[in-house]
């Protein structure tokens, strides 16, 4: 009798423990990154510690035209795709001249033609910039677009050294700016 209780149970247990199916999603066709300042600090294998980082979605252009038409100039743009941007400062910071609080923000842009508004803002995990508040900001800079002859066809970040900080460079199509950052 033992037996066939302890048979009945492995035979209960075989059944309820087998792998499960799982709906797993597609990948996004706006894969998420992330940017560090230094750059692959992250992979460091010393005591390195980042600065600053950065969490965004890389849309691509995939034939369209971007600047202008698929981001409209004048309206408030997440500066990527999916999620809000967010950026994320480990230390205090200045940019154009105002401190920055160590934390997490979004970062948002306005893009024109010939220049960009970037927006650091304290709402942070929110899609896209529907729910974006002004009354959040922290901070609003116009930094000019610089025109590039080669089209990036992936939204691309970068941090590009200065020698009080770093500029974090967001190039996509044919334009790119430049968002100065001191932390020294």
């Amino acid at each position: 009798m033992k037996r066939i209780g302890f048979i009945a149970m492995l035979a209960l247990y075989a059944t309820f423990s087998q792998a499960q199916e799982y709906k797993l999603p597609a990948l996004d066709p706006s894969p998420a990154d992330i940017l560090y300042y230094p750059l692959n600090v992250a992979k460091a294998k010393d005591d390195a510690s980042p600065v600053v980082k950065v969490v965004y979605s890389r849309p691509g252009k995939k034939g369209r035209d971007i600047f202008g038409v698929l981001e409209q100039f004048g309206k408030v743009w997440r500066l990527g795709a999916n999620e809000a941007t967010e950026i994320k400062f480990f230390k205090n910071v200045v940019i154009d001249g105002k401190k920055i609080k160590k934390g997490s923000y979004s970062l948002f842009a306005i893009p024109e033609k010939d220049k960009w508004t970037m927006i650091l803002n304290k709402q942070t995990d929110r899609w896209g910039a529907y729910t974006y508040n002004e009354a959040q900001d922290v901070l609003r800079i116009e930094v000019p677009v610089k025109l590039m002859e080669k089209p990036i066809e992936t939204l691309s970040m970068t941090f590009v050294p200065q020698p009080e900080g770093a500029n974090l460079v967001v190039a996509w199509d044919k334009t790119a700016v430049e968002l100065p950052i001191i932390f020294k």
